[in-house]
């Protein structure tokens, strides 16, 4: 039973986070916020899987990527953000890279390029591969134009060459995942 006003505080702000309406991180202090996806295979004949991870620490979010597709197994796969959070169609219901500021497509930290140009990932012997990039570019939960919330996460079964438009003629998607608001 509840009976200190504190109490009904604590358990009110865990109701309210919990069905999403507020960050979470006012119940710890803090100005966390993080988001992440679980990416599963598009094409049955290319299993696989990874997770992305963002967290936003004041106005630097950090991203950390891990992905393992054992058909890939020694190469290199391109990994964009997608403008929409929907993995219908193999993939293909996520639409487009993630473009916010109508940037050519290009390589992260070149002259130009899309807020969801991730880049190439190189897999080791057994299909598995991380990056971890670090940027004041995006947010997290913000609901301003660079948040990655509600965004599509997309593994490529081919390498970005960074200057075709607008893809980089990264190829065809094997693997999918919704960027989602993590509760604290």
């Amino acid at each position: 039973m509840l009976t200190s006003a504190l109490s009904k505080k604590v358990v009110l702000g865990l109701l309210t986070c919990s069905f999403g309406l507020a960050s979470c991180s006012s119940l710890k202090g803090g100005s966390k916020k993080i988001a992440s996806a679980s990416i599963s295979a598009t094409k049955p004949a290319l299993p696989g899987s990874g997770t992305i991870v963002f967290l936003q620490k004041g106005s630097q979010v950090e991203m950390n990527l891990s992905i393992d597709f054992p058909s890939k197994a020694n190469q290199t796969v391109a990994v964009h953000i997608h403008e929409h959070g929907d993995c219908s169609n193999e993939g293909n219901g996520a639409h487009g890279h993630w473009n916010p500021t109508n940037s050519k497509h290009g390589k992260w930290g070149g002259s130009e390029f899309h807020l969801g140009d991730i880049g190439n990932v190189k897999l080791d012997n057994a299909g598995k591969g991380m990056v971890k990039l670090d940027t004041d570019k995006w947010s997290v939960g913000t609901g301003a134009s660079n948040d990655v919330v509600g965004k599509g996460i997309i593994v490529h079964d081919g390498v970005d060459d960074f200057v075709t438009q607008p893809t980089g003629n990264a190829g065809s998607r094997i693997g999918c995942g919704v960027i989602a608001l993590a509760l604290k």
